[in-house]
């Protein structure tokens, strides 16, 4: 007698009965990735390499090491310190300052300021800084004195020498100050035209009046991207500050030249310069990404890249003078 289909030998296997499925072993899930020994070859090779680099540079006899440790913290290279460290703080704030200005003037819809903030970043832009820290130093060659009064050739009320009034701080922070106001006004520019339109047109709808949009509106979402590039631009300014030693500005490598001059120890003090920039380079990319951190919230999206890797790469030298 033939068995029904229900009748089934429980022996017999069957196409449902591939047999029970175990736990899941971290051995199953482990997925194997090939043996690549070009990557291991290099990676032996540049730890080789910097292993190399890293002890010539420490057992080498002409670096004078006992040198650096003895002026690392001298007198005269924490006042250079002091100076570049105002230096940049002061340029930033008068570049930030500037920069708002000028990209609100490019926003506008008078002919005229947006014709005269082109030609504020057209002209600054395009010329070197170097030559514009040389040309504020040399201002009174053009005008031996800087007096109020009435223009066009009118009485003058009161006048200052210029040799007098502009210094060698002073011609470092116009040159770097309006110099950095051309740069950021295209950052914050650039942030400010990243706002939807439509949400100005809403606040408008609202009767809110242009300050207030642009206060409550625009740079709140604005600054998200306004901050990453000002960050960079402050990292930049520490070391960018390095040039104004060519009008003896008493800066950080200015009084390091000076010292070297005397005794003679050009490497030496110019690696205790070297390690004061990658302090403050350091610490100012710690700042720089927990205030990404800050303004990034509540938009959905993280700060790219490590603590680690944004150290690493503005310690980079960015190779531009501007």
């Amino acid at each position: 007698m033939n068995r029904s289909v229900d009748e089934r030998d429980p022996a017999a296997p069957g196409p449902a009965s591939a047999g029970p499925a175990g736990p899941e072993t971290p051995e199953t899930n482990r997925i194997s990735h090939p043996v690549r020994p070009g990557r291991w070859l290099a990676a032996g090779v540049t730890a080789l390499v910097l292993a190399w680099l890293g002890w010539s540079v420490a057992v080498n006899p002409n670096l004078h090491w006992d040198i650096v440790v003895a002026y690392q913290f001298d007198r005269v290279i924490m006042d250079g310190l002091r100076v570049t460290i105002q230096l940049t703080v002061a340029s930033m704030a008068i570049g930030v300052v500037l920069g708002v200005v000028v990209a609100l003037m490019q926003v506008s819809d008078s002919q005229v300021l947006r014709a005269g903030a082109i030609a504020y970043v057209w002209f600054f832009r395009g010329t070197p800084l170097l030559v514009q820290l040389i040309f504020w130093f040399n201002i009174a060659l053009i005008f031996p004195e800087i007096g109020l009064g009435v223009p066009f050739g009118g009485p003058k009320l009161v006048t200052w020498e210029t040799n007098a009034l502009v210094t060698g701080f002073v011609a470092a922070l116009l040159g770097l100050s309006i110099n950095e106001g051309a740069y950021m006004s295209e950052i914050v520019r650039a942030g400010l035209r990243a706002v939807d339109p439509g949400q100005q047109e809403a606040a408008a709808a609202l009767g809110m009046s242009r300050l207030k949009i642009m206060k409550r509106v625009v740079l709140p979402q604005a600054m998200r991207i306004i901050v990453p590039p000002t960050g960079n631009q402050f990292i930049s300014m520490l070391k960018t500050t390095s040039l104004v030693s060519v009008i003896a500005g008493a800066d950080l490598l200015t009084v390091a030249q000076r010292l070297y001059l005397t005794n003679f120890e050009v490497i030496a003090l110019l690696i205790v310069a070297s390690i004061w920039y990658l302090v403050l380079t350091t610490v100012a990319s710690v700042g720089q990404y927990f205030l990404e951190r800050r303004f990034s919230r509540g938009f959905g999206v993280t700060v790219p890249g490590t603590l680690r890797g944004r150290i690493g790469r503005n310690l980079r030298f960015s190779g531009s003078t501007r």
